[in-house]
């Protein structure tokens, strides 16, 4: 069976290159790999279990400086293989919440931290325990992990300034064996004339000399969600998404090139998109092993497929991943997508996508009950949605999210912030899943959790690369394993690209298991 649904999308959907390629422009890779998931047959529907009374009480809090925000960081943050919670709560103190195992939760101890709109796990100075990112509406933070979840407000001494500004966004990467920091500041709460066109500028900082030293990216759009990965092309950018509701005119989706020192624009490449951006999610979906990119906004959630050279082009409605107005109830108004976060739910080798909804507040021209999606990947590439029948479609304020397997059983499970609601968490109890694999990646210092490596796993007749990234989604970010559903593959072959250059693999690994590789 072919795969003539994505070798004509990307064909209506823009140019192509030739890598890969027959002389007609189809995808060769897409085709075999869709012959490849056809042949897995079918499997049991999603289902979810809602645990949300094993967690402590805590909800995202505030005024219109907390409409945005809401964010959830995912770290293992005593090294016990169980992950644990860092809870944005705005108004609310943050909240540190460990995971004791079997979907049991308990509060932490953390200073009271306020202001907090979301955080991000990643290992900073490179000692090999997990620090956070915190962002805020004020003073951001950065809180130096001890590897027992305790935690310490090491802001000064990293040279980190942490400013007043109202921070929305945040990701990172390594280059030449220091770290880059890049956060995104949405309105300018000081301008007069606001709120309305005074978008704030964003920060790169960058290590020297033993603390941390800022750059400003202008011009700033309201950014709401940033991501260093890879594009198109395989060329590791810094991606912003960015809140047209404040820029108005004259802004758009941006791209900046760190070794170039640039944003991009038409001359390379890079089309112009605005949007009412929210969160960034990025996952090769198609099989050709250059990543997609998932858009949320107001409306329409904008899918971007990337093209043979090097390019984006909008996926056509017919994928299904559009989810532009709720899917149950009778409000037809337009949704408002946040946090957006691929996984495979059911382990059948297909990436599915998560995406938390949620009206700002009380925006009239929105859908008000606005249930999050769950949309689960079909065999020919098409998204439908299920998230009625896994039990996930709630309808408060959702923001921050995050797919991870809390109880270590090879089923990725769900976390849920919302504003001025409980949080909520989900055990993914979908019977007779597929195969999997969980890989963690682990290097000496200073860039521990090989951030920029890229993982390849072989399975059944497919391939899976998936990037080891910090940033994206909505204010939520998770550092642990990469999560790979295998169907009803036995065994598999990995190999990684790790930064630096180096590529190891592995032959006929044993599949059901989380392996910790190192270089």
């Amino acid at each position: 069976m072919g795969r003539p649904d994505v070798g004509a999308w990307r064909r209506r959907a823009g140019p192509v290159g030739h890598g890969g390629r027959d002389g007609g422009g189809q995808d060769v890779r897409a085709l075999a790999l869709a012959a490849a998931l056809c042949a897995t047959g079918a499997w049991a529907e999603v289902r979810f279990e809602d645990r949300s009374g094993g967690l402590p009480e805590h909800r995202y809090t505030g005024g219109w400086t907390h409409f945005v925000g809401g964010g959830v960081a995912v770290l293992d943050c005593d090294d016990d293989g169980l992950p644990d919670l860092f809870a944005a709560g705005g108004d609310s103190p943050a909240r540190l919440i460990r995971n004791r195992g079997a979907f049991r939760f308990d509060a932490a101890p953390l200073p009271a931290i306020s202001g907090v709109t979301g955080a991000y796990p990643l290992d900073i100075d490179g000692d090999g325990a997990l620090d956070l990112m915190v962002l805020r509406v004020g003073a951001n933070m950065a809180l130096r992990g001890d590897g027992a979840c305790g935690f310490q407000d090491v802001t000064a001494r990293w040279g980190l300034d942490g400013g007043d500004a109202w921070s929305t966004a945040f990701s990172a990467t390594w280059v030449d064996g220091a770290p880059v920091l890049a956060v995104g500041n949405y309105v300018d709460r000081a301008d007069p004339d606001g709120p309305f066109g005074t978008c704030d500028d964003n920060l790169l900082y960058r290590w020297r000399d033993g603390r941390f030293r800022a750059a400003t990216l202008a011009p700033g759009y309201c950014a709401l969600s940033m991501l260093f990965a890879r594009d198109a092309g395989g060329t590791p950018r810094l991606r912003i998404s960015n809140d047209r509701h404040y820029y108005l005119r004259g802004g758009s989706e941006q791209m900046y090139d760190l070794s170039l020192g640039r944003f991009l624009g038409p001359d390379d490449g890079w089309a112009d998109v605005s949007l009412w951006g929210m969160g960034i999610a990025s996952r090769d979906i198609t099989g050709d092993g250059r990543a997609e990119v998932m858009l949320t906004s107001m409306g329409d959630q904008l899918l971007q497929l990337a093209q043979g050279d090097g390019t984006y082009a909008a996926a056509p409605y017919a994928i299904g991943t559009y989810a532009q107005r709720p899917h149950v109830g009778d409000d037809g108004r337009p949704s408002t997508g946040w946090h957006a976060e691929f996984g495979d739910l059911d382990n059948d080798a297909r990436a599915d996508l998560f995406i938390a909804k949620g009206n700002v507040d009380q925006m009239p021209g929105l859908a008000m009950e606005d249930p999050n999606s769950l949309l689960m990947q079909r065999a020919d590439g098409t998204f439908h949605e299920a998230s009625v029948a896994a039990g996930v479609a709630t309808t408060a304020r959702s923001r921050g999210a995050a797919l991870a397997d809390f109880d270590g059983d090879g089923r990725l499970d769900l976390v849920v912030v919302n504003r001025r609601a409980p949080m909520e968490i989900y055990r993914n109890a979908t019977p007779g899943t597929g195969a999997w694999m969980q890989i963690e990646l682990r290097a000496d210092g200073p860039n521990t959790r090989a951030i920029g490596a890229l993982v390849t796993v072989r399975a059944a007749g497919r391939a899976q690369v998936q990037e080891v990234t910090v940033g994206g989604g909505h204010a939520s970010g998770q550092a642990g394993p990469l999560h790979f559903g295998l169907g009803t593959a036995d065994r598999a072959d990995i190999a990684v690209d790790w930064p630096g250059g180096r590529h190891t693999t592995m032959r006929d690994v044993v599949v059901n298991q989380r392996l910790t590789l190192r270089p």
